[in-house]
């Protein structure tokens, strides 16, 4: 935009612009985080204000960030990222954080929908010249390529998220012991589709439409429109390829199994089931203690501690034994679900002969949405 060009400036400026775009965000979003987390355990949870907190988090971090030169983008980048690990550490209700999540999805459908519309409001614009319309168009399978390239490569072996299972030499590695079952190079289908899923482009254009209209001294940015144009072209390509190679490759494709990440899964089940029966063992006590008819809450908490050790049964045994539970679980949560329609049916028949009020039914209803929710997660 200046027409001069000077390497080390571009170095220090570069460093600046991410650098402090990255600390704003995450500074902000770590201070407002822990100022909402003291004003919800002094004053108590809303979870309207809490949802519209982390709506404005990423908007004022954006604000500081392009207030000190930063990168806005990068600080709202940051910011995002640290809510989700703030939010583990935090305590917030249940209520709040399916709400939010709900909010959250609403919003990136949309805002997914607004870069795409802003798109083709400057398309008819750059594809006004046939000439250059013909002579981008040639340039967009060039530009395709090194895409498709670098999609293929996180994903193929050795090395790749679809080798993980084949870093101990050839063998398959569980916590860095092996197992003794000798893996093979994953398919190519899988890579291949792997490399082709997940394609939607809405960060590119994001990225590019941030190309400066004019120039300081008002004439136009150059080759904004090619960029515009190669950016577009490249995700409709991607999009085409996706929608037409998918159902080719995942047609009677076999997914490799997955033994690390089942027993990390195991290991988490583990060890929060036996924090909780640990939990409920003190609970237990200090109420029999404080309360008094030690028989009655030994044999509560007995009943709650039971499902938790059935889980550390399930879950701590051989792979052929913790292979057998998920298939029990997995006809357990069928059979829940058929009882939940059961019980929506009467209560929908309930309601309908005017046998109970809407106070009762909103609340049934709602608490039979929250366990099928969970099941059929």
């Amino acid at each position: 935009m200046t027409g001069s060009f000077s390497p080390s400036s571009a170095a220090i400026n570069f460093v600046w612009v991410a650098g402090a775009g990255i600390v704003v965000g995450v500074g902000l979003t770590l201070a407002v985080t822990r100022a909402k987390a003291w004003v919800s355990r002094r004053f108590g949870e809303e979870s309207g204000s809490q949802i519209l907190v982390s709506l404005l988090i990423p908007f004022g971090s954006y604000l500081l960030a392009e207030h000190l030169h930063a990168s806005g983008i990068l600080a709202a980048v940051a910011a995002g990222v640290t809510m989700t690990y703030a939010e583990i550490s935090r305590q917030a209700l249940p209520n709040t954080r399916m709400r939010r999540n709900s909010v959250w999805d609403t919003i990136q459908f949309a805002l997914n929908g607004i870069i795409f519309v802003l798109l083709g409001e400057q398309l008819p614009a750059i594809l006004a010249g046939a000439r250059t319309t013909v002579k981008m168009t040639g340039m967009t399978a060039p530009a395709g390529l090194p895409l498709m390239s670098s999609r293929s490569s996180p994903v193929s072996p050795p090395f790749g998220s679809s080798g993980s299972g084949c870093r101990c030499g050839r063998r398959c590695c569980v916590d860095g012991i092996s197992d003794g079952v000798t893996v093979h190079s994953p398919d190519w289908r899988l890579v291949a589709a792997m490399s082709l899923a997940g394609v939607r482009g809405a960060i590119t254009l994001a990225g590019v439409l941030t190309i400066p209209l004019v120039l300081d001294d008002g004439t136009a940015f150059p080759a904004r429109d090619l960029a515009i144009f190669l950016a577009a072209g490249v995700i409709i390509v991607s999009l085409v390829l996706a929608s037409v190679g998918l159902p080719i490759l995942l047609n009677g494709l076999t997914m490799p199994p997955e033994p690390s990440l089942l027993a990390e899964e195991d290991a988490a089940r583990v060890a929060a089931a036996e924090a909780a029966i640990r939990a409920v063992e003190r609970s237990q006590h200090e109420l029999a203690e404080r309360m008094g008819d030690g028989d009655f809450y030994a044999a509560a908490g007995g009943r709650v501690m039971d499902i938790y050790r059935d889980r550390i049964d399930s879950r701590s045994g051989s792979a052929k034994a913790s292979a057998a539970a998920r298939v029990q679980d997995r006809i357990e949560r069928d059979f829940k679900l058929v009882a939940l329609q059961a019980e929506r049916s009467t209560i929908v028949d309930l309601a309908r002969d005017r046998r109970i009020g809407s106070a009762t039914i909103r609340k049934l209803v709602r608490e039979l949405d929250l366990v099928e929710a969970r099941y059929r997660s």
